[in-house]
């Protein structure tokens, strides 16, 4: 195969990583607008569609190990296909995790009244995924680093809207004497826990994709762990 040809394969399969990322972004996004608004049509096009996730993850799954064998990469070329292939992992995870939120949409009945933001929380953790892939899609070094300091604010989040749902949770089973009520705000209180959790996890996985790309172009693993 000529260099020509190979380094067409490898343009491709950065665009098609992109592409990936921008899809699980954008069915991320639509997971939370069906969370906000109980939007249970929305909420089941999402789980529905972690298919084609799945099969877009599987698909260049195959790419990378057709690289690997057929073409035995060293140095830049290696990292870059070893990155790419950790990145999608993280990318189907994260599509998974929009499926879980789609999921507690459908089991919602009504938007609850607790004091946290789940928006924010959900905002800032989308952001970060879309930064991350266009920080693997330019080779931005400093974009990968500056995501994984905004995940401490991101976790600093997660935790506060933890221990407000806790909080909440004990003044209401306190005030409350009906047996089916407190029930019934366990449910809640359990899937906005959950939601907290996934939200906090979507960060996790931006980081992830920021640190495989710093590996990628610097071989620099401190933010790997």
């Amino acid at each position: 195969m000529s260099r020509e040809s190979y380094q067409q394969q490898l343009d491709e399969l950065r665009a098609n990583v992109v592409d990936m990322g921008e899809l699980v972004v954008e069915r991320l996004e639509a997971a939370l607008t069906a969370l906000q608004t109980v939007d249970l049509e929305t909420a089941q096009s999402i789980i529905d569609g972690d298919d084609e996730i799945n099969e877009l993850y599987l698909g260049l799954e195959a790419d990378c190990i057709d690289l690997f064998a057929l073409q035995q990469p060293v140095a830049t070329d290696l990292r870059f296909i070893a990155a790419s292939f950790k990145i999608i992992t993280d990318l189907e995870r994260v599509g998974d995790l929009a499926t879980n939120l789609a999921a507690y949409a459908q089991s919602a009945d009504q938007r609850l009244g607790l004091d946290i933001d789940v928006d924010t929380i959900g905002r800032e953790a989308t952001e970060m995924v879309e930064r991350s892939i266009d920080a693997y899609e330019r080779e931005d070094i400093e974009a990968c680093r500056a995501i994984a300091a905004d995940d401490d604010e991101l976790d600093a989040l997660c935790q506060r809207a933890s221990e407000t749902v806790a909080r909440d949770l004990i003044e209401r089973e306190a005030d409350s004497d009906d047996g089916w009520g407190v029930e019934q705000l366990l449910d809640d209180v359990s899937r906005l826990l959950l939601t907290v959790r996934d939200l906090e996890r979507v960060g996790d996985h931006a980081v992830n994709i920021a640190a495989r790309t710093l590996y990628m172009v610097e071989t620099d693993s401190e933010l790997i762990y």
